[in-house]
């Protein structure tokens, strides 16, 4: 581990040096990549400096009680060793997290969509409160939401909800919130005041960039139709909605949200290149399936993530058996804690099976 900080310490040295050279400064474009591989080391060089620094003074106090003879200097040359020493710990765990590989998506902005399951009306009030939940966690974090897609039931509830939360590493934080959510509670609609169960699926995925999916539009039928819903007078006077079908995989996408035809096809291509640069990560997981073992549920749709069990106040994340009693809070965006042990989980995960191998 020690060797690898060592070459990471002098890369980031080589490009400090390298980013005060004239003729990079004048070349944006390997200046731009010297910055953001900077950037990318800075956590890890700033850590293992603390770590140097932190031996550096337990060596002072390993001299000083081989010299001093003053009871009281080596008493107090005791404490700093000890305190060295369990600092030096906590900073070596730190810096095995900071060397696992970095999901190279996790700086990116995400698509976020979905959708009712089983339940029928209940469920769609249930999508319309988790699109609120990441609406508020996504403000919380001073993100920008950008609606894509809408179909409402009538009363409320959301059929299926499609927009993008742009924000410096909203990926790494959501990505974990793939998956079915189940509710647990009485419906406004229930008579009998019976808890009936419903559920949504949500799926995270990374904003594709040109340069990480091939899409050649004439594999792309694309229809227009009048927009439905609520909205302004051009809704259900223009034929401004637009019907994207990937032929070759069969995906359709439909956009609504803007009064501009051209804005919803441009809304409908990024959303298929964002899923069909999700059907390549999943190839690529399955490729690695051991892999994918080690890690905490990132992706799966069908798999059973959290229960929001309304009559309890408490909120149930099943793949690392994590019950918090502040359901309320959580339904308002509050899932930070929720987000940390997940996070947590995975890289306890993953540091286990590194030592492993």
């Amino acid at each position: 581990m020690f060797d690898k900080l060592e070459d990471i310490l002098i890369r980031y040295e080589e490009i400090e040096a390298e980013m005060m050279d004239p003729n990079v400064v004048n070349d944006q474009n390997r200046f731009r990549k010297l910055r953001k591989e900077q950037s990318d080391l800075a956590d890890i060089v700033e850590k293992y400096r603390e770590y140097k620094q932190v031996q550096k003074t337990i060596e002072e106090s390993l001299a000083m009680l081989e010299e001093e003879t003053d009871e009281e200097i080596r008493e107090l040359a005791k404490e700093e060793l000890n305190a060295g020493k369990q600092k030096i710990a906590e900073i070596e765990e730190e810096l095995k997290i900071l060397l696992l590989p970095k999901d190279p998506n996790d700086d990116k902005n995400v698509i976020v969509e979905i959708r009712g399951g089983a339940g029928g009306d209940e469920a769609a009030l249930f999508a319309a409160e988790l699109y609120r939940m990441y609406v508020m966690y996504a403000e919380r974090n001073h993100w920008k939401i950008d609606m894509m897609n809408l179909n409402e039931n009538g009363i409320g509830g959301f059929k299926e909800v499609i927009f993008m939360i742009n924000g410096k590493g909203a990926y790494s934080k959501l990505k974990y919130e793939s998956g079915v959510h189940r509710v647990q509670r009485v419906p406004v609609t229930e008579s009998g005041g019976r808890i009936h169960t419903s559920t949504a699926t949500v799926a995270i995925m990374p904003e594709a960039e040109e340069v990480d999916v091939e899409l050649d539009l004439n594999d792309c039928k694309f229809d227009v139709f009048r927009s439905s819903g609520n909205g302004g007078q051009c809704v259900n006077t223009t034929d401004s909605a637009v019907r994207l079908t990937h032929i070759p995989t069969g995906i359709v996408i439909s956009c609504q949200d803007e009064k501009s035809q051209l804005k919803n096809k441009d809304k409908a291509i990024k959303i298929l290149r964002s899923r069909l640069y999700e059907l390549e990560l999943e190839k690529a997981q399955s490729a690695e399936a051991e892999a994918r073992k080690s890690q905490v549920g990132t992706g799966d749709r069908s798999e059973k993530i959290r229960t929001y069990n309304f009559p309890q106040g408490r909120v149930t994340d099943h793949r690392i058996k994590l019950t918090v009693h502040q359901l309320d809070e959580v339904m308002n965006g509050d899932l930070q804690e929720i987000i940390d042990s997940l996070i947590a989980a995975d890289q306890a995960a993953k540091l286990a099976k590194m030592n492993e191998e």
